[in-house]
């Protein structure tokens, strides 16, 4: 069973950054349909030698990509949203922090958003409070003393110690 909800697109966003967001709609959607992988390799060459993006310009990118895509404005388009709202941010010369998580309580989803300046942008939640998302972390390295040999398995794996 659905529930039924009506989407909110933002309203006074001007013509050019509507433009903009329209523009940077079709790598954005490219993008999500790599692998998380390469996003993210992607994600890293881009963001390089950008400032900070603060909470209003983080925003305004966010608003200007729901107004140019109804999909992006959708409960399924946070993905598109989030890495369109990144790349308009990056035309911009700034970068918000974009994020991968997956919600706290059942039902399971994941989502995409963007930071700034510590806080999810746009994403209804209240100062002061958890959003509800559990950020993915990024993959720990392997420990220096983890000796493997040319076929990845560890060194002395499966023998008793003498």
């Amino acid at each position: 069973m659905t529930t039924p909800s009506a989407l909110e697109r933002p309203t006074g966003v001007p013509v050019a950054r509507r433009l903009a967001a329209r523009l940077v709609l079709l790598p954005a959607v490219a993008l999500a349909l790599l692998p998380p992988r390469h996003i993210r390799s992607v994600l890293g060459v881009l963001r390089r030698g950008a400032a900070p993006a603060t909470a209003r310009q983080a925003l305004n990118a966010r608003d200007a990509m729901c107004a140019a895509s109804l999909y992006c404005a959708g409960p399924k388009g946070c993905l598109p949203r989030s890495l369109g709202a990144a790349l308009l941010c990056r035309l911009g010369g700034t970068w918000p922090t974009w994020c991968t998580g997956v919600r706290v309580v059942p039902p399971f989803t994941a989502h995409a958003w963007i930071e700034a300046e510590g806080r999810p942008v746009g994403e209804g939640v209240p100062e002061g409070t958890s959003p509800g998302w559990w950020p993915s972390r990024p993959r720990l390295a392997r420990r220096t003393d983890d000796r493997r040999d040319a076929h990845g398995r560890r060194s002395g794996h499966g023998r008793r110690p003498s």
